[in-house]
């Protein structure tokens, strides 16, 4: 997802400051869509205002704190939020996961000290899983519909991740990733009904 999106979207909700756009974006667990890196986001944030897409209508001082800027999106950074928009859309999906290349090679690893890892980190995937859905709740009848499609494949998502590496584990815990020739037998999945 572009960070550029992520900002001018929170912006078309209303004027705000980068600290607190970086804050709705991390509620909004948007950090697990984009990566979210202060200098990436300060720098996207710069080229906004040059751009004229963001204008700053207020600088509030605090004393001992710095100054913070007040952002407004523009006509023009409307313009571009459309078209940011529908490009996201038009775009093909990356099944990426950094523990793909990992796992490609797991077969020569240490299983014993893999499956630590994966047992050491299951209850922070659990706490994941379990927090989007809060998410989710929290934000029923306050949100559009758009949003909570996207917290419930967020939440789906996670759940799959979760399983998967529940198998994972097992099969490191028996010592079986480096086998070959049997398939794994999964459950196919439940066919959500299909408005097409």
């Amino acid at each position: 997802m572009s960070i550029k999106l992520a900002i001018l979207g929170l912006l078309m909700e209303g004027d705000s400051y980068p600290y607190e756009i970086v804050r709705e974006m991390k509620d909004r667990q948007m950090h697990k869509y984009v990566k979210i890196q202060y200098g990436t986001f300060y720098y996207a944030i710069d080229q906004l205002k040059k751009d004229g897409y963001i204008a700053s209508v207020e600088v509030i001082s605090s004393g001992s704190r710095p100054d913070k800027t007040i952002y407004r999106i523009t006509d023009a950074g409307k313009e571009l939020f459309h078209r940011l928009l529908l490009e996201q859309m038009e775009g093909e999906p990356h099944l990426n996961h950094p523990m793909f290349i990992a796992l490609i090679f797991a077969s020569y690893g240490d299983q014993a000290k893999i499956a630590e890892i994966l047992a050491q980190k299951m209850p922070q995937w659990e706490a994941e899983a379990e927090q989007m859905l809060r998410l989710y709740e929290e934000h029923v009848g306050q949100v559009s519909r758009a949003v909570l499609h996207t917290l419930w494949v967020g939440y789906e998502h996670l759940l799959t991740e979760l399983n998967w590496r529940r198998r994972l584990l097992a099969d490191a815990l028996a010592g079986r990733l480096n086998e070959r020739g049997e398939g794994l037998k999964l459950k196919p999945y439940e066919e959500a009904d299909s408005p097409i």
